[in-house]
């Protein structure tokens, strides 16, 4: 399985090139390069008999290639094919290359969805399949199977690649348990890879999926339950001891009493943290439910107990939100706050850092420059991480490791998918906030055209006017700090001249330096800046609760979750709050986003909705930095899967003969930066 593609009849080094940009070196990889779809071609449609509207597939042969320029900058190119029963027509637009690739006397198999004008059968843009003598036995007549690939690796040959490498291959590896395979009525490993490229059946076909989906659940959740059991026994963590007198005066100080979920979620931190295993947590909490008070009161659990506390932010702009809420909140207490981030003097930083490690600082909050080798603590005794979704497998693991052992926090405002707890957050405990502190007013939220620009801006000027504020976000043009400046720059001049020219605005986005960052937004938590406008910098740890009114103009350009966490920054005081989703988008999908933000709150249900529209693919692999990608199973449309996959994970972990068997496996999925984590 080790074996390189290379070595495979038919793939010299320029095959071999354009395979590695698939991801495919290796003929175990090969095999695991899973089928997108099926087209069964054992009962091919004759053109005669397929449907209008429908997606049909059928045989032809070419009879005819033509191409037509009915006005300047359009082409259209076209294909006539015929199977002897009737005739169709294959047609592109401004693809002109299309003619040069068709003659008359090639064999098609020929996937589209099919119209019928004036009695002539069309299909526009359709997928194409070239047939050459021979090869029917892969290609047709059969359950066909569709893979991704590249304009430069055809189907034909992918087929006949995958065909070689099974047949070259006296058996494949049996890595399941025969106890799991038994009980779980599993496919044996080599059935389910013949069967998951070339299906002997429907029936097989579904077996064997099950089989490999299965097989990559439990092995997903067999890491993580491995990561889970290294922190229960990786030795004596920091036991703190029972709440004292400094956390009682915080509890005092605080302005509001703790809903019930707040003071659930700090009894189980509480008792984590009392515990001699270092505590594995994540805190998630909707927008706005109060996680950052349940987290100030761990922290100053930790420094009642005399060791130091660190939370890490992804934003500069969370990080100095988060330092001026705490410093004001635990600063009466005698609890030495600093701040760290990358934009300090080298002066100021090296200054923090000695005090830091000189014992001189109870808590530290900051950045990714928390995990600089630098960084030194005297005692740590607790490690908070905020917007967890930010941050990697490996940035937690180093904060963690500039301590002892110390307990660990992780909080996430973007709430979790219990599909989702179970495969990324797997190796933690989870605690939830669901509840809302009293007397916030649900935040009306609006779908509106960008013919409505006007009505809107005047609007948040009447807010204005009453005495509140505004935010105005500008979308993501593209992956470029630059072009985004340039959107959000373009709109505050804009609007500065218009609407609200008698109106104090700011502006604030990726590419302003530290310290004018900093004034902008110091100005808005004033209220000297009555309207912001911003890109997605202030997505997280704003808190300003005059702030009534957010406009995020190209609302399509997002997704639920940051729509979300977008429209979290207001509706945090006594007024009534609007969020305006400005979109000129068609699109069915989009239409649909949208509406669910109109309809609900409910960061929860808001979560379970995205997953299903947009699929688990954010949740894995760069974003999680060292959770192997999912190549076949589908956490949303395979929860039951999962959840089996689970529950056998959880008894094998506990069985030596097992645990045998997934050493070598888990090392393999989860890479070299994983071994020592799961092998030891």
């Amino acid at each position: 399985m080790n074996t390189p593609v290379q070595y495979l009849k038919g793939v010299g080094p320029q095959k071999a090139a354009l395979l590695a940009k698939l991801n495919i070196t290796t003929i175990g990889q090969l095999l695991e390069h899973y089928p997108r779809r099926y087209e069964d071609r054992s009962q091919l449609k004759r053109i005669a008999e397929v449907f209008d509207g429908q997606v049909e597939t059928f045989y032809a042969v070419v009879t005819a290639v033509n191409e037509v320029k009915p006005r300047r900058g359009l082409t259209i190119t076209k294909v006539r094919v015929n199977d002897q029963s009737a005739e169709a027509e294959l047609v592109w637009f401004n693809q002109p290359y299309f003619k040069r690739m068709y003659k008359p006397g090639m064999q098609l198999i020929v996937s589209g969805k099919v119209e019928r004008r004036f009695r002539q059968i069309q299909i526009t843009t359709p997928e194409v399949e070239f047939l050459s003598p021979g090869d029917d036995s892969l290609h047709t007549g059969r359950i066909v199977p569709i893979y991704p690939s590249s304009e430069n690796i055809n189907q034909q040959f992918l087929r006949s690649l995958i065909k070689q490498a099974l047949e070259s291959q006296t058996k494949i590896v049996e890595n399941l348990p025969d106890e799991i395979c038994k009980n779980y009525q599993l496919l044996n490993r080599t059935s389910a890879i013949e069967n998951i490229h070339f299906p002997g059946s429907m029936a097989l076909l579904a077996d064997a999926r099950r089989r490999l989906v299965f097989e990559e659940l439990f092995y997903l959740q067999s890491g993580l339950l491995f990561l889970k059991k290294k922190h229960q026994h990786s030795g004596i963590g920091v036991k703190h001891g029972p709440n004292g007198e400094q956390l009682l005066a915080a509890q005092k100080c605080l302005p509001f009493s703790l809903t019930d979920d707040q003071q659930q979620a700090f009894r189980e931190i509480k008792d984590d943290m009392e515990d001699s295993t270092p505590m594995q947590r994540l805190l998630q909490g909707d927008v706005g439910s109060g996680k950052t008070v349940v987290a100030a009161l761990a922290l100053v659990k930790t420094v009642e107990n005399g060791y130091q506390g660190a939370l890490m932010v992804p934003t500069e702009i969370l990080a100095e939100q988060h330092f001026h809420t705490l410093s004001r909140m635990l600063a009466p207490l005698g609890i030495r706050i600093v701040l760290l981030t990358g934009s300090l003097t080298k002066r100021v930083r090296k200054e923090v850092l000695d005090r830091l490690s000189n014992g001189l600082v109870d808590i530290v909050i900051g950045t990714h420059a928390l995990i600089q080798e630098d960084v030194v603590f005297q005692q740590l005794g607790l490690v908070i991480t905020d917007e967890q979704h930010r941050f990697g497998v490996n940035q937690r693991a180093l904060l963690q490791a500039k301590g002892n052992m110390p307990d660990v926090l992780v909080m996430t405002a973007t709430p979790i998918p219990r599909t989702m707890a179970l495969t990324v957050y797997g190796d933690l405990d989870v605690s939830s906030i669901r509840q809302m502190p009293p007397g916030r007013k649900a935040i009306k939220t609006y779908v509106a055209n960008k013919d409505m620009h006007e009505r809107v801006y005047n609007f948040v000027l009447k807010e204005v006017q009453a005495g509140r504020q505004a935010y105005i976000v500008c979308p993501l043009v593209e992956e470029s700090a630059k072009l985004e400046a340039q959107s959000a720059t373009q709109l505050y001049e804009q609007l500065q001249a218009t609407t609200f020219r008698t109106v104090p605005c700011g502006l604030v986005h990726g590419r302003l330096k530290p310290q004018e960052k900093e004034q902008v937004m110091q100005a808005f938590y004033q209220a000297d800046i009555k309207v912001l406008v911003a890109t997605t910098v202030i997505e997280v740890g704003v808190n300003v609760p005059n702030a009534t009114v957010m406009v995020i103009d190209g609302a399509d350009r997002f997704g639920l979750a940051q729509l979300h966490q977008l429209r979290g920054r207001i509706g945090r005081g006594e007024y009534q709050s609007y969020c305006i989703l400005l979109s000129d988008s068609k699109n069915p999908d989009t239409k649909e986003r949208l509406d669910i933000m109109s309809q609900t709150c409910d960061g929860f249900v808001l979560a379970e909705k995205d997953l299903l529209l947009r699929g688990p693919g954010q949740f894995f692999g760069i974003r999680q930095h060292g959770l192997p990608d999912l190549k076949i199973a589908d956490i949303v449309k395979d929860i039951e899967i999962l959840l089996e996959a689970r529950k056998a994970a959880l008894r094998s972990v506990n069985i030596p003969e097992h645990v045998n068997l997934l050493r070598p496996e888990l090392a393999v999925r989860f890479g070299e930066k994983f071994r020592q984590m799961f092998c030891n």
